[in-house]
């Protein structure tokens, strides 16, 4: 098999570094809610100015230039405020930074491929490794259009990242074009005028150990109440003493909540976001703060205990059980989740696949999730798949990297590791080697099922066919017994069989007795032998 490539090890996923808990602000009376207005207004309105800011200095970013910055935002804020929007506005730099790379590396990748199949005569067919020469000469017209737009287009997003230049939308750039398509969204304009400044409101602080209840802007008591730090100019709206603005209603974490109580009573950094939901009409308060790092467990632990390999696709998760050996055991389970609606509906459906795939994971005894590491950024390009556009659409909406994500903070509570395995040829290989031996009347495989069990094989460090020393023509065993899921250490692996009576047909038991009589038979046969050939012991002579 020359033309398989060299499979990436598979390796522990580290944990979660950082836990956040969200609750509804509930009980807020009119002048609360315009308190929050005016301050996110106020301090959004200089996070867009500083990221105007930090835009406009490019590569030539520096200390003293971020501490400058900061110095310009603290008298209409405070310096605790200013850092957290200087902070902010570089997180999010870095972020359009690295989606600029991104689409780099895509337009790199779609203009070699049209180049290639450019490069070829019209009609020559494609290998299963390399893409043909386009159908028509019509067809060979249009890409060479194409290529010469994405050149361009290659040319000036690579002007932009060498000079430093990204492009960023405080709000979000959907939304922003959705301002275009009002009817189609369902919004009217007033209705997009309010959602698009609650986008843009800042009403965020980080937060600081040693300090009172661990954040000295955003202050949350452990029974639930909620003080902000005015800034500087809107200090006349305060209605407690140093500036400070308590609203009435109060939160309460159902999730984590006695994590963050300890947290709170200790004085220990917990950071704070408020946020309005224009779609509900409701204020909501996000808590976050970081874990201590926890040390991954060995692959061998991981391993003790066998794996649950898991195939993600579109529309579910097929999973399967294997033993430490890499034996299949029981049947297939699948947890299906639609991810059609919206962003809010598609989280939770996952959520919900994922919650059920780890209490079956807690229910069997396992010590560990095998998943692939799954990556489409190069896959989904239009020039990769030409007119196979359904499959594009198919694997853009697979949330590879939210998954990754929510699977490793919720299998960290149950205490479960997540194994990554390299996703090559797992379909292909699990189709071809253990789909259609696993097949009985009470038993339907498909292709995903037979998938999860090359993936937990792959994450085991078993070969994913079934045999590794298939047996010869003859039932002779000159080429040694047949290796199947059992590990080099494993007693008993290379043993003796067990004698043929172990395992007579159903008329005979082990002891050798017949259970019943043998029916007469309706054939004539021939008269038996009664010659048996017998071995002579050796004589010795003297």
């Amino acid at each position: 098999m020359g033309g398989v490539r060299e499979l990436a090890a598979s390796f522990v996923v580290p944990g979660p570094s950082g836990v956040a808990v969200r609750d509804r602000l509930k009980h807020l009376t009119p002048l609360d809610e315009e308190v929050l207005r005016v301050v996110g207004a106020h301090q959004g309105a200089l996070a867009s100015r500083d990221l105007r800011t930090r835009c406009a200095q490019g590569l030539e970013h520096s200390a003293e230039s971020w501490a400058s910055r900061k110095r310009e935002l603290t008298p209409v804020s405070s310096s605790r405020i200013a850092g957290a929007i200087t902070k902010a506005t570089h997180a999010q730099w870095a972020l359009a930074r690295r989606c600029q790379a991104a689409h780099v590396r895509s337009l790199e990748a779609g203009i070699k491929t049209l180049r290639h199949r450019l490069s070829l005569p019209v009609g020559q067919k494609g290998t299963k490794h390399a893409a043909g020469g386009y159908r028509s000469k019509g067809e060979w017209f249009q890409k060479s259009r194409r290529l010469t737009a994405l050149e361009a287009r290659h040319t000036a997003v690579l002007a932009d990242w060498q000079t430093g230049r990204v492009r960023v939308v405080r709000g979000g750039r959907h939304l922003l074009t959705t301002r275009h398509h009002l009817t189609e969204a369902g919004l009217t304009e007033d209705e997009w005028r309010q959602r698009w400044e609650a986008e843009r409101w800042f009403l965020a602080a980080d937060g600081e150990s040693g300090k009172r209840y661990g954040n000295e802007t955003i202050r949350v008591t452990p029974n639930g109440q909620v003080s902000i730090k005015l800034p500087a100019t809107l200090a006349y709206l305060a209605n407690a003493p140093h500036g400070r603005y308590i609203l009435t209603g109060t939160v309460g974490f159902a999730h984590r909540g006695v994590e963050w109580a300890d947290r709170v009573e200790a004085n220990r950094a917990v950071g704070y976001r408020i946020h309005y939901d224009t779609g509900r009409g409701r204020w909501y308060l996000t808590a976050s703060w970081q874990r201590p790092i926890v040390p991954t467990v060995s692959m061998e632990a991981a391993r003790a205990r066998g794996v649950i390999g898991v195939d993600t696709n579109a529309d579910h998760f097929a999973a399967y059980r294997l033993d430490q050996h890499g034996n299949p055991v029981g049947q297939p389970h699948r947890f299906g989740y639609d991810l059609s609606g919206t962003a809010s509906h598609r989280d939770a459906q996952l959520r919900h696949a994922l919650t059920r795939l780890l209490h079956w994971a807690t229910q069997c005894g396992v010590a560990a999730i095998a998943i692939e590491d799954l990556d489409f950024a190069a896959e989904k390009t239009r020039e990769k798949h030409g007119r196979r556009k359904r499959f594009r659409q198919l694997i853009s909406g697979i949330p590879t990297g939210k998954l990754k994500a929510r699977l490793v903070s919720m299998a960290a509570e149950q205490g479960l590791a997540v194994v990554a395995v390299d996703p090559a040829y797992t379909s292909m290989w699990g189709g071809q080697h253990w789909q259609k031996p696993l097949v009985t009347p009470r038993r339907r495989m498909s292709r995903h099922d037979a998938a999860g069990i090359a993936i937990g094989r792959r994450a085991l460090g078993h070969p994913v066919r079934r045999r590794t020393a298939p047996p010869p023509h003859d039932r002779s065993d000159r080429v040694g017994h047949r290796t199947v899921q059992a590990p080099p250490g494993a007693r008993g692996r290379e043993g003796t069989r067990p004698p043929a009576t172990d395992h007579a047909p159903g008329g005979v038991s082990p002891s050798g007795t017949r259970k019943r009589q043998p029916s007469a038979s309706s054939t004539v046969r021939d008269a038996p032998r009664t010659h048996q050939w017998v071995q002579d012991s050796l004589m010795h002579t003297g």
